[in-house]
């Protein structure tokens, strides 16, 4: 069930001026066919405005109403006859003839909130994540250093994914883990290592201190201008030790969960 705001200077009942709501389980405000009752009234999933009767006012209140910044859908209702006269200037997302039966009145008003919703979720997500030399492609499943595409594994892209998609903040290994390689995952907090090792080994000597170590700590990425003094050298002893260590930790792990050929 949606909240609707209804614009309009009909003294009939909202079900009136558009039959179909009645029949329809949405929750129908109406006011006044002017900006400033936005003012008074809690925010809408849709806005219609009545446009059966004054075209050229209801155009205008549309146009305002665009203007000083509505961000819901907004649909205009208006007879069969006054189609001709609406155009792309109205700023409006959809027309709703007064004649139009529940379903399309449903159909229409779902299509409008959710291709909103849609889009704003769309630029919430971005799909590049960038930072100096370094790119990644969460479209693509592809990382690039200038241009040159890193070989990685699924787990080490989703790796420098998740440290770049939080710059400077630190993980402790079992952090990674668990937001990386899950939950149910069988083996330990080595593995972390190993695909860091792996990482900078990639990225090249010039580029793999994008992933710092804080030592006793865990792992945190680098900006390209921020690089310092504070996270040990990438090829620092604290590092490599432990990456080491986990080394055959992970090779026991991959081979307890390869996949197995069964011969018949």
């Amino acid at each position: 069930m949606s909240s609707l705001l209804l614009l309009t200077n009909s003294l009939t009942p909202s079900s009136e001026v558009l039959p179909a709501l009645g029949l329809l389980l949405h929750n129908v405000r109406v006011a006044p066919a002017e900006a400033s009752a936005l003012l008074d009234t809690p925010p809408a999933d849709a806005i219609l405005v009545d446009a059966r009767r004054d075209l050229p006012q209801m155009r205008s209140l549309c146009r305002l109403l665009r203007t000083t910044g509505v961000d819901c859908p907004l649909l205009l209702i208006t007879t069969e006859g006054a189609l001709a006269a609406v155009t792309a200037d109205w700023g409006i997302d959809d027309v709703l003839l007064d004649s139009a039966g529940p379903a399309e009145v449903e159909a229409r008003l779902r299509l409008a909130i959710g291709k909103l919703a849609a889009g704003a979720v769309a630029e919430d997500v971005p799909l590049e994540i960038k930072s100096g030399d370094l790119s990644i492609d969460e479209g693509t499943y592809t990382a690039r250093v200038r241009n040159r595409i890193l070989d990685l594994t699924f787990k080490e892209f989703e790796l420098i994914k998740y440290l770049a998609q939080h710059p400077g903040r630190v993980f402790t290994r079992a952090q990674l883990l668990q937001e990386v390689w899950g939950y149910d995952y069988f083996g330990g907090t080595r593995t972390v290592d190993v695909h860091v090792r792996r990482l900078r080994a990639k990225l090249g000597v010039e580029h793999e201190a994008l992933i710092g170590t804080v030592r006793n700590v865990g792992y945190r990425f680098v900006m390209p201008d921020k690089r310092s003094s504070s996270s040990t050298p990438a090829g620092s002893s604290a590092g490599t030790e432990a990456e080491e260590e986990g080394a055959d930790e992970v090779r026991a792990s991959d081979a307890l969960t390869a996949p197995r050929t069964v011969v018949g």
